[in-house]
């Protein structure tokens, strides 16, 4: 099992204040990883990072906007001076903003695009800028979505559909340039998790329309995804790249 370990390795989870970020940065621990919590929000951040190191792991935090592009070359920059090293880079940050196609507003498009798609292209090209300059190999993991191969039923998440499928693209068009260097990005396309920032939904009407499209009859815990991201982040997908793993309970598949 040493192909799952992370130990000796530094890993940047953007987003991972909270939910599913927070999630995989606990799983990235427990595997031996230096945890980097990148978020915007400070005050969350800080706490998972206390979190992390109560439970006897290593973890700092950066603020970052994923958004802004001299935010994340900041970020990069501090860690690689901190650690002198990255080898793993986590890109959970995300957001949706939910209208109609004929109704969303052109700021709202922009807001969704900027954070979903273009933070992902930002934290991607300034993390294997540091790696390619450092000859060193690494793992990119993008936080994709089940809705970027579908259009979710009844919901009003086209545009936030159309962010994740660019992400898809991204992570096919970094992993096929950056194969030959042994920098891996794949993508993780998660389904419904029982996360905080869902658990008002989950109990509405629309939650429970999307639970009854779910073959597995549930929704996701939170801890679900980390060990997935471990296998990503490790040896034990050495020979993966440019991949999509949908993680959705068979949603997908009616």
């Amino acid at each position: 099992m040493q192909v799952f370990s992370l130990a000796g390795k530094v890993a940047v989870v953007t987003g991972g204040a909270q939910g599913l970020g927070q999630a995989m940065a606990f799983s990235l621990a427990e595997a031996g990883a230096v945890i980097v919590i990148a978020d915007i929000n400070q005050e969350q951040g800080e706490g998972t990072v206390s979190a992390l190191r109560d439970a006897g792991f290593e973890a700092v935090f950066y603020a970052v906007d994923v958004a802004k592009r001299s935010s994340v070359d900041d970020l990069v920059q501090a860690v690689v001076g901190q650690f002198g090293q990255l080898d793993v880079v986590v890109n959970s940050a995300g957001l949706n903003r939910r209208y109609r196609m004929a109704d969303i507003s052109l700021q709202d498009y922009d807001t969704i695009m900027d954070v979903n798609l273009k933070g992902t292209f930002h934290v991607c090209q300034s993390a294997g800028r540091a790696m390619l300059e450092k000859g060193t190999p690494g793992s990119m993991i993008n936080i994709s979505s089940m809705s970027s191969h579908i259009i979710n039923r009844r919901r009003p998440v086209g545009v936030y559909c159309a962010s994740k499928a660019g992400v898809n693209g991204l992570t096919r068009a970094f992993a096929a340039e950056w194969a030959p260097h042994g920098i891996r990005v794949n993508a993780i396309a998660p389904g419904y998790f029982q996360t905080p920032l869902n658990e008002a939904w989950i109990h509405s009407e629309q939650g429970t329309d999307a639970l009854s499209q779910t073959p597995m009859g549930r929704f996701a815990q939170p801890e679900e995804i980390g060990p997935t991201a471990v296998y990503l982040a490790s040896d034990a997908s050495s020979f993966m790249t440019g991949q999509i793993l949908v993680l959705d309970g068979g949603y997908t598949i009616w």
